[in-house]
């Protein structure tokens, strides 16, 4: 069994609702069980900045599925939630990154994790830091909270609490 975590994002439509059905999701794919989810963050689109705010938050989850097909099903889950791949970094229903996957470092085609941009970005950074302060990056070999702590000039804004 593996811990992974699952970065979310949306910013169209109903921003809260799709996070909502997406961590349902999650937790419906085979031997998969999300045990906690963060707070969901406000955050400035980045790439592309002429479109709405982005709500972002990150799931943990216990998984028996290997990394491939843990992402395979968020694909799938991309994908039922009408998200749309036309333009990279343009508007999304629903955004599911695999960030990291227990302590492991793959590279191959289509899957990076630990998640290639991770360290770089607030609105991943701060709902991981939240979760798991003290896990430790497997690349950098620095904790969330510190790498959290570099990035905080983003703007990232707390906008509540996903559920129970």
């Amino acid at each position: 069994m593996a811990i992974a975590y699952i970065g979310l994002g949306s910013n169209i439509e109903d921003r809260i609702g799709y996070l909502k059905e997406a961590i349902r999701r999650i937790g419906n794919l085979p031997d998969t069980e999300v045990e906690s989810a963060s707070s969901a963050y406000d955050t400035e689109p980045m790439g592309r900045t002429d479109q709405p705010r982005f709500l972002n938050a990150v799931v943990r989850v216990r998984t028996w599925l290997p990394p491939e097909r843990l992402l395979e099903g968020l694909l799938r889950i991309e994908r039922e939630l009408g998200r749309e791949r036309k333009e990279r970094w343009g508007p999304r229903t629903v955004d599911l990154d695999l960030l990291l996957y227990d302590d492991r470092v793959i590279s191959k085609p289509g899957l990076q994790v630990p998640h290639p941009r991770l360290h770089e970005r607030a609105f991943v950074l701060v709902p991981l830091a939240e979760l798991d302060p003290e896990l430790v990056h497997p690349v950098l070999g620095r904790t969330l909270k510190e790498l959290s702590e570099e990035v905080r000039k983003q703007d990232v804004v707390p906008a509540g609490r996903l559920g129970g």
